[in-house]
Order: structure tokens, then C-alpha cells, then sequence
């Protein structure tokens, strides 16, 4: 029997010190504060105890990846993103001939455009693969192209150009790609963070099969080109894999109908300014709709990626039409007469919070005049919707004290909030943030995170700094401060 005691712990926001005594995995027992005996004894000293916190949407590989890249979020231009590169790598250089990879530019505000002749100009024969921070454009050398055997006008692929030449790029081997995820997971877990659905465009199942990995809950994605496949071996989701230790589950079937807003390729009802272009439509209606028959038929959930107001209109209506549950991801602009909707079908709203900050200038002026309908995260709850947060990391760091932040206080630099009508309360973003989970009750899978502070005292700014005491995972300390 495996016994651990939680000693002195606050049980929720403003909680009773109790003590806490977690059984095979389950919450065994809340008992007023004693001298109990257990097997094992950690003393919270009045922390918070919550329920562990679940990414409900990130890429691990690659956000594993992108924590040892050369980070470009403060570039202004594509000139300037060019600078920032050098500037780095002066400072870090690398072997020639070795790849050289910079993430996490925002161009949409950028008052110049990326072509592969400025790199070209700064580092003459150089393979440069530079990615966009939402994943959605890469930005390549002419090395760099010849590397992966292209050729392109300007160097700068999008969408599916984006991941067919992402995939092409090399890489670091399997052995050294599984100690970087371990470390991402370890770091995640330090954040309290116990599960995490892994959206990878690979395949997840056998990725995770192999890998060993610190205790965490992964859900494994099924990628759209992997569905005969998975059909093929019996998986469907919600399965627990043999050889996860039970942590391993079989996630839901990924879908994209649009693009995204920095490349202004999400698919809006309404034209983009000065473009008179309305995003891009991945899968239409007469495909999507097919694919989420064929996918629900053989017990796999569909995710549907929908981030402009017509995506998810078209994403809404795919799911009325087929029946089915399911999830649609990012939710990012919505019609007024769709937010009732997702309730009304059923469907999750798995949605990022930490973009909404981060987007917030590029959504003024590409969605100008509807932003009051843009990351709409207290409309969708009035609505009944169910709300899961997730990070999409590496589009924002894999840290949901961050999207919870993000969420309850709409900024997060010195600005005002940005339409602070949308802010959602801190209970409604912890439980988002841990699955549904509105507290720590007897007979509750022992996923928990023990906070320094408790939450309700603090204000956006610090809920992002966090101190977590201790997250545990089936039971097991799978982070301890």
C-alpha cells in the first residue's frame, strides 16, 4: 500500500489547514491536523493545495527544442530580427555548417518583410531556419533551402509549406531529442503542471512509447495523416497505453481549418485590412466533415485548430452536422451567435490565454473593429461553455501560471488590460487550467500541486511568479522544491 501524508496544507483557495492523506494514487482521506503516522510525510507549512494543473494544447518536441534556440521575440523588423541573430550568435557561436535556428518572431507588425536575400546578406552561404512564434511561417536562407532541397521566391514558407519543410530540416538524433522533452517535463512539473496533451505532428504514440520521462499524464495526439494508421492498430481515445505505466492515454484526432493571426492566414468572415484576403481555408467543409465521421466512427475524438470567426463557423457546424463531441482548438475571434453554440454541441473551448497578450496589437489592427469578440474567455463561460487552457507552447512558454495570469488579468506588461470585459475569475482559470477540477475531494486522483501562496492573494503579476512547493502525480512527488 502506498501511503503519503500531506501535513498542514490550506485545501483550496482560502482553505482549512487540514491534513491530506493520498492512497494508491487516490485522495484516501482530509482530516484536521495531526501527529498521524504515513509512509511518507511532506509538510505543506500552510500552503495551497490545488489540484495539478494540465496543458491542455502544447507541441513538446519542438517547445523542448525552442528552450535551447535563439530567441527573436524582441525583433521590431525583419532587419531587426536579422541584428538580433548576430548579435547572439557573437555571443554563442556555433560551427560553421551547423544549422543555424532562431525562433519566436512576430512579423505581423513589422514594417518590413522577411526574405531569404537578408540573410543571405548577413551570413553569405549560411543554412538559417528561423521560425515564426505561432509556427505558422519559416523563414529560410538560401542554404538553408538548398538543405531541404527548395527553391522559393522569398524564403518564407507558411502553413503547410511551413510543416512539410519543418519536417525536412535535420535534426538532433532521437536519444538527444528524449533528454530535452525529460528536461521540458521536469521544468513543466516544477510549475506544477502533472498532465499535458501533446499535439506533436508526429506520431505521438510510438514517440512516447519509447520515451522514458519524469511523472507526468501525457495524452497523445493522432495527427491527420496518421488516422488509417491508428485505426489500423484499435487505438481510440482515452485508451491507456500498456506501457505508460497508466500515465500514457490516447489523445483526440487533430484537424486544421485556418492558419493563424500573425500570418494572417486565419479564416475570418471579414477581409484583412488593405489585403481584401480573408485568411486561409485549410479544409473545407465538403473534406473536414469526412474526416470527423471516419475519426468518431473509430472512437477518436476530433480537434478542430479554428482561429478566425468563419473557421470556427465552418468548425461549428462540421460538428453539428456529424454529432459528435469533441474539442475545438484556439477559439480565438467568434461571431456573437456562435459562442452559445459551442455549448449547445457540447464542445470544449481549448483556448490559450497568454496569446491574447501577445497578440493583442496585431489583432488591433488585422481585426480592428471586432477585437471586442476576439479571446473571448468570459463569454464563453456565461454561455455554460466548458473552458480548458493550455499554452500551445512553444507559441507561449509551457507555464500555466502564465495563461492564468494571462486570463484573470488580461495583460501583462504596464498597458490596462485589453478588453477587461472578457477577464474570467481566478477560480474559473484554475479550473480550466486543471481539467475541470474545481478542488481537492476524497476519492480524487491524487494529481496535485502545493502552492507557497495562495492565489486569491495575489494579483496577475505575481500569480505569474508562482513559488510551487511540491506537484504530485498519481500519487507520486514528482516535483519538490
Amino acid at each position: 500500500m502506498d501511503d503519503l501524508l500531506l501535513r498542514r496544507v490550506r485545501v483550496g483557495l482560502r482553505g482549512p489547514v487540514a491534513d491530506v492523506r493520498v492512497r494508491d494514487g487516490f485522495v484516501s482521506a482530509v482530516e484536521k491536523p495531526s501527529t498521524a503516522f504515513a509512509a511518507r510525510i511532506l509538510d505543506g507549512h500552510g500552503g495551497t493545495l490545488l489540484p495539478g494543473l494540465v496543458d491542455a494544447h502544447a507541441h513538446l518536441a519542438q517547445w523542448a527544442a525552442f528552450r535551447r534556440r535563439i530567441a527573436l521575440d524582441g525583433a521590431q523588423s525583419a532587419t531587426g530580427a536579422v541584428e538580433l541573430l548576430m548579435e547572439k550568435l557573437l555571443a554563442t557561436p556555433q560551427q560553421q555548417g551547423e544549422l543555424v535556428v532562431g525562433v519566436g518572431f512576430r512579423d505581423g507588425l513589422w514594417p518590413d518583410r522577411p526574405h531569404k536575400d537578408l540573410l543571405q546578406r548577413a551570413m553569405p552561404g549560411r543554412a538559417v531556419a528561423l521560425f515564426s512564434a505561432d509556427l505558422h511561417t519559416l523563414w529560410l536562407s538560401p542554404a538553408a533551402l538548398r538543405l531541404i532541397g527548395r527553391d522559393h521566391p522569398t524564403g518564407v514558407l507558411l502553413e503547410n509549406d511551413c510543416m512539410s519543410a519543418t519536417a525536412a530540416l535535420p535534426s538532433a538524433p532521437v536519444e538527444v531529442q528524449d533528454a530535452w522533452v525529460a528536461d521540458a517535463l521536469a521544468a513543466a512539473a516544477a510549475r506544477g503542471v502533472t498532465s499535458v496533451v501533446d499535439y506533436e505532428y508526429t506520431d505521438t504514440v510510438a514517440d512516447w512509447t519509447r520515451r522514458s520521462r519524469p511523472l507526468t499524464r501525457v495524452s497523445c495526439v493522432i495527427a491527420r495523416h496518421l488516422l488509417d494508421e491508428t485505426i489500423e492498430r484499435g487505438l481510440r481515445t482515452g485508451d491507456v497505453l500498456e506501457s505508460g505505466d497508466g500515465l500514457l492515454t490516447v489523445g483526440p484526432f487533430k484537424l486544421f481549418v485556418d492558419g493563424s493571426l500573425n500570418t494572417r492566414t486565419a479564416y475570418c468572415h471579414d477581409p484583412y485590412p488593405g489585403s481584401g484576403e480573408t485568411g486561409l481555408l485549410e479544409l473545407p467543409p465538403e473534406v473536414l466533415v469526412p474526416l470527423m465521421r471516419k475519426a468518431y466512427d473509430h472512437g477518436l475524438i476530433p480537434a478542430v485548430h479554428a482561429i478566425g470567426d468563419h473557421a470556427n463557423t465552418i468548425a461549428l457546424d462540421a460538428f453539428a452536422e456529424v454529432g459528435c463531441p469533441g474539442r475545438i482548438e484556439h477559439a480565438q475571434l467568434l461571431r456573437s451567435e456562435d459562442v452559445a453554440r459551442f455549448a449547445a454541441l457540447g464542445l470544449v473551448a481549448s483556448v490559450q490565454p497568454a496569446h491574447q497578450p501577445d497578440d493583442r496589437d496585431v489583432a488591433d489592427r488585422h481585426w480592428h473593429g471586432r477585437t471586442d469578440r476576439a479571446y473571448a474567455y468570459r463569454a464563453l463561460l456565461d454561455a455554460g461553455v466548458r473552458l480548458e487552457l493550455g499554452s500551445d507552447a512553444p507559441v507561449a512558454p509551457l507555464d500555466p501560471w502564465d495563461g492564468i495570469a494571462a486570463a484573470v488579468g488580461r495583460t501583462d506588461d504596464d498597458r490596462p488590460p485589453w478588453h477587461p470585459e472578457q477577464a474570467i475569475p481566478l477560480a474559473a482559470a484554475l479550473a480550466a487550467s486543471a481539467g475541470g477540477r474545481k478542488g481537492v475531494e476524497v476519492g480524487d486522483v491524487a494529481d496535485l500541486v502545493l502552492t507557497a501562496a495562495d492565489p486569491s492573494d495575489l494579483s496577475p503579476a505575481e500569480l505569474r511568479e508562482m513559488p510551487v512547493s511540491a506537484t504530485i502525480v498519481a500519487g507520486k512527488v514528482a516535483h519538490l522544491a
